[in-house]
């Protein structure tokens, strides 16, 4: 754990104890504050009860009048599309509004650094898609290198929960708009941004509101180093704005669309090879085709970031290779869940918007697409030319008949996954793949993405066990 600094004897609010918030009150107790815990939710008051901590209806008058800080969870909005009762008193009575991130950037330095030989580092990934791939394949490349590491945020363990440094270890953070746009400290060593689509446009007042709450990941503290996707205006945009100069290496551009120009420091991929370009010339070349943990062009962008991230930690371009063939894909992101009579199945459900979708039907070449679900904002209108590998889609979700009236491929409605799963296996033939890109949220049927996966795959292993290719499951 990592203790809060600087508020000792102080009273603390936290509203939320989901995750996020009982580490927040644990890591503020254990810094010697006296946190005062709220949740609308009887049981997770519950929870923190049985871990020592006190609640507090946040929502009744004075509730605030001893209170130093509020730290909010990253569920809970405070501005748009209106701002949570709680949050709005808290800024009526002058009270500052922080979340875990700020308190762990505020707290993660200690005095015991003085007898380190190499500073611990922190690097920091937001963007709307790939953030979770690549925070955890530098994680992986890193360990693979015997640099320690851990990994934490919006993925893996709690930014408090984590272990107090040792001598030369890197921390990667994955970082979400909710998290990056109320922090009020953000201090990475080096931050990433991997690309940005429309996406949470109600919970930021729309896309510029979105960029802005990314942006401030680079703006607040000014990371020593930056790694910037910039195959979308924002993300040339912002590499702009960080830059002295063209040869100003301290800005890393990325990209899979094409290869920048400049003198500076670039790493982009083109059918499929990777390359690192310094000072105007080529220093590195690698092939990522016959990595199987990371599938088409937007993983291949996740390579990219990943490796300049390495890179600019000092780690050699061959160990940044072999560790890249050992990675092995994260769960519901491209992940391969079975091969059975010439057909793959892919779990790709964290695929919850148009533009991840589109990223994941690009990567196969015959595709029985299952998709379907809670739209979000703006539809299905970013597929238009996105279809044309698509053999067949199968539509899953309560509103699967609208959905798939907006696919522009043959289509058929199935309503559940286990139909869909059970169409898709009827039709594939060897060659074709079995892919859930959902192009949607999932809350209409799960309780979240990971829920979903879990269930495709359980599909797959059912169906595959049913045709004798594997044993039934225990």
């Amino acid at each position: 754990m990592i203790p809060v600094q600087g508020m000792a004897g102080q009273h603390v609010a936290v509203l939320g104890l989901g995750r996020s918030g009982l580490s927040a009150a644990q890591a503020l107790q254990a810094g010697g504050a006296v946190p005062v815990c709220w949740d609308d939710n009887p049981a997770a008051r519950e929870r923190a009860g049985a871990e020592g901590l006190a609640c507090r209806d946040l929502s009744k008058a004075g509730a605030f009048e001893d209170v130093a800080a509020l730290i909010v969870s990253p569920g809970i909005p405070h501005l748009y599309p209106a701002p949570n009762p709680v949050v709005a008193a808290a800024l009526a009575a002058g009270v500052p509004v922080d979340n875990d991130i700020g308190l762990f950037f505020r707290s993660f330095a200690t005095p015991d650094w003085d007898g380190f030989d190499t500073a611990p580092r922190v690097v920091a990934v937001t963007g709307s898609n790939g953030k979770s791939t690549t925070s955890a394949l530098i994680h992986h490349i890193l360990t693979a290198a015997g640099r320690p590491a851990q990994l934490a945020g919006n993925i893996g363990r709690g930014v408090l929960d984590i272990d107090p440094a040792v001598d030369g270890e890197v921390v990667v953070l994955e970082l979400s708009s909710y998290q990056t746009e109320l922090a009020r400290a953000l201090t990475p060593d080096i931050a990433v941004f991997t690309n940005l689509s429309p996406d949470h446009l109600d919970r930021h007042g729309g896309i510029g509101g979105y960029f802005a709450a990314k942006r401030r990941l680079f703006a607040e503290g000014g990371p020593d180093r930056a790694v910037i996707g910039i195959d979308e205006p924002e993300g040339g945009y912002l590499a702009g704005q960080l830059s002295e100069g063209p040869a100003d290496d301290r800005v890393i551009r990325v990209s899979v669309t094409r290869k920048p120009g400049g003198p500076g420091w670039r790493v982009f991929a083109r059918k499929g090879f990777l390359a690192e370009y310094r000072r105007g010339r080529q220093v590195v070349s690698i092939d990522l085709r016959a990595i199987a943990g990371l599938p088409g062009a937007h993983n291949h962008q996740n390579a990219c970031a990943a490796f300049a991230v390495c890179r600019a930690l000092g780690l050699a371009p061959r160990a940044i290779e072999t560790a890249l063939h050992s990675y092995p894909g994260l769960p519901h992101r491209s992940q391969i869940v079975a091969q059975a009579g010439g057909v793959t199945y892919v779990n790709d459900s964290k695929a919850t918007n148009v533009d991840s979708a589109v990223k994941a039907l690009s990567a196969f070449a015959r595709i029985r697409w299952i998709c379907g679900g809670l739209q979000k904002e703006g539809g299905l209108s970013g597929l238009a030319g996105a279809t044309d590998r698509v053999v067949r889609a199968y539509v899953i979700g309560r509103e699967a008949a609208g959905f798939a009236l907006q696919v522009d491929a043959d289509r058929v409605v199935c309503g559940t996954m286990a139909e869909a799963v059970a169409q898709a296996m009827r039709d594939a033939e060897p060659g074709d793949t079995v892919l859930l890109a959902p192009a949607a949220a999932s809350f209409d049927q799960y309780d979240n993405f990971e829920q979903r996966g879990d269930d495709f795959a359980a599909e797959v292993r059912k169906g595959l066990a049913g045709q004798g290719a594997l044993p039934p499951p225990r």
